[in-house]
């Protein structure tokens, strides 16, 4: 016998629907389309229902990351601590790539905040007890934690950036004149393989610059790790 919807039990509304709803959508219509009032509709209920359990925009936007956060994979025991970070870091990355929009609201919201949402600090904290339980000292994940930077959780902040599909610059020198004044960067620009999809720019091949930059790093840090 099919039960009428109207005496179905209704899911209580929550904290965790909520933002659960809200990454849902800015996916897909962008963080910009986000609104209370889209959520709601999207759980059935009226606005004011989402204040109960989520103060404000910018605590909505926290609660979010922290959604984000949680699809990073957890440590990994009884493996190398390089392989440990380099499995979680580029779990990072794959987070973001699924969430487009998260990037921008990240670096917005860890700017404006003191400290780092809870899901954000738990996850740092983690990393750094790989590093700890791989023999790295105190003053060495220091500085390790500050030469990875962002991209502890994915990021990727490029010299070249994507200049497919803009217009031409109208002041650009001409490519002779580049090539005679700049040889090097001439050079270099014209050696590579050119993929039109990458956002590194013409030529690079986002994860695999991605990946060679992470392995230099960690290759670094190991090198100091036996040095000490």
């Amino acid at each position: 016998m099919q039960v009428d919807a109207a005496a179905r039990p209704r899911v209580p509304l929550s904290r965790a629907r909520i933002l659960v709803a809200a990454v849902a959508l800015a996916d897909d219509g962008g963080i910009a389309a986000l609104s209370m009032r889209r959520i709601a509709g999207e759980l059935g209920v009226v606005p004011m229902a989402l204040y109960k359990h989520v103060a404000n925009k910018d605590e909505l936007l926290d609660g979010m990351i922290d959604v984000l956060v949680g699809e990073i994979d957890p440590p990994v025991g009884g493996i190398d601590w390089k392989d440990g970070v380099r499995r979680r870091v580029l779990s990072a990355r794959r987070m973001l790539l699924r969430h487009p929009w998260a990037s921008v609201v990240i670096q917005s919201r860890m700017k404006a905040r003191t400290t780092p949402t809870p899901a954000v600090l738990a996850y740092l904290d983690s990393m750094i007890g790989i590093f700890r339980a791989g023999g790295f000292s105190v003053d060495l994940v220091h500085h390790a934690m500050h030469v990875m930077g962002s991209r502890l959780l994915g990021f990727s902040e490029e010299l070249f950036e994507d200049t497919a599909g803009r217009e031409p610059d109208p002041d650009a020198m001409p490519p002779e004149e580049m090539a005679a004044r700049y040889p090097h960067l001439t050079e270099l620009a014209m050696a590579v393989a050119h993929d039109e999809q990458s956002v590194v720019g013409a030529g690079c091949d986002d994860q695999l610059e991605f990946e060679f930059a992470l392995d230099l790093m960690l290759d670094g840090l190991e090198r100091l790790r036996e040095a000490a």
